[in-house]
């Protein structure tokens, strides 16, 4: 009889557990769902009470709309440059900084190391004239460079990196290659590179998002239209006297699903890395 009840308890907890991840899931997809019924529908469905909530029929005529008021694909293709190259660069750069943080030992390392999580503190908003003037004295104005080299960096990935790679790099599997006569470099791409895949996916997510939606610095040094990112070229769906909100949804939606492709290719890499550690014997 308890050995029932127990079992009761059990599916009963296990029956709750799921209702809430099922609640939580449709409270997230929801409003994804909601851009696209209002993407295939006319303003006249979209301002109706209560608004349509199944799609409709005017998705290729909302995106028409899109192609014809901005060059859309033109700037796809910059944000795709901008946020591929930037994520690249701090992949990279960010490893081998988390590596030295995680593996070496040099005077004033963690000072420095806090220095770096200080700036993780600070707006962007506050670095945004004298980077302006900097990028301006470069003439890099309404040139990609000007995203791209500030984004090659960031403290988020060095404190990120460094904390995986002091977790899932032993130390002794490093001192044993030095005794080998791997250089610091090899030990890094051979030893600590394999290893940290997983950190490399949910970093390249969260900077590639970050990247992709920038709107503000962008919107400051990109003066022409042949150079605009993506968020930047839908500024030019608003109308001041006419507003389409099935075309400013349908090119919103459509912005979006670029990052839905990288999440879903990275997604079992993602979910590696928070998992990591989690489940230990």
């Amino acid at each position: 009889m308890s050995e029932k009840i127990g079992s009761k308890k059990f599916s009963m907890s296990k029956a709750f557990i799921y209702l809430i991840l099922a609640v939580g899931s449709f409270l997230s997809i929801f409003p994804l769902y909601w851009m696209f019924v209002m993407a295939t529908n006319h303003n006249s469905a979209i301002n109706n009470v209560p608004p349509a909530f199944i799609p409709g029929e005017a998705l290729v005529e909302n995106f028409t709309n899109v192609i014809n008021t901005i060059d859309f694909f033109g700037a796809i293709w910059n944000s795709l440059i901008v946020s591929t190259i930037a994520t690249i660069g701090v992949l990279f750069l960010c490893s081998l900084a988390g590596f030295a943080f995680a593996i070496f030992n040099f005077k004033g390392k963690n000072i420095l190391f806090v220095f770096i999580l200080v700036t993780m503190m600070i707006p962007p908003q506050l670095g945004l004239i004298p980077q302006y003037i900097i990028i301006t004295k470069l003439d890099w104005l309404n040139d990609l460079k000007a995203i791209i080299v500030p984004g090659l960096i960031d403290a988020f990935g060095i404190f990120w990196m460094r904390q995986y790679i002091s977790s899932n790099v032993p130390k002794e599997l490093v001192e044993a290659a030095k005794i080998d006569g791997c250089s610091n470099f090899r030990v890094y791409w051979n030893i600590a590179i394999p290893v940290i895949i997983p950190a490399f996916a949910t970093l390249a997510i969260i900077r590639f998002m970050y990247i992709w939606n920038d709107f503000l610095w962008p919107l400051v040094v990109l003066r022409d239209q042949s150079s605009f990112t993506i968020q930047v070229a839908l500024r030019g769906l608003i109308d001041n006297y006419v507003r389409d909100n099935g075309m400013i949804l349908s090119g919103t939606f459509w912005a979006t699903v670029p990052l839905i492709i990288v999440f879903i290719l990275l997604n079992r890499l993602f979910i590696s890395s928070l998992t990591e550690g989690a489940v230990k014997s």
